[in-house]
């Protein structure tokens, strides 16, 4: 078994992580989410574009 599809699921999972805590703190309405909403939203984000460009990378590679 190839390396790219765990790392992929393991930044997939890091996504899910961010979010969760984004949302779990957005609810608390506490300093957390004042202080660091930006923050999870850019991590959230890079982790799916490598995530993306993992499965890009897994997909022309079982082409080729």
């Amino acid at each position: 078994m190839s390396i790219l599809p765990i790392i992929m699921v393991l930044f997939m999972a890091g996504a899910l992580v961010v979010v969760i805590i984004g949302v779990v703190a957005m609810a608390a309405n506490g300093k957390i989410n004042k202080k660091h909403s930006n923050k999870l939203m850019r991590l959230r984000i890079l982790l799916q574009a490598i995530a993306i460009f993992f499965f890009v990378i897994i997909v022309w590679v079982s082409r080729n």
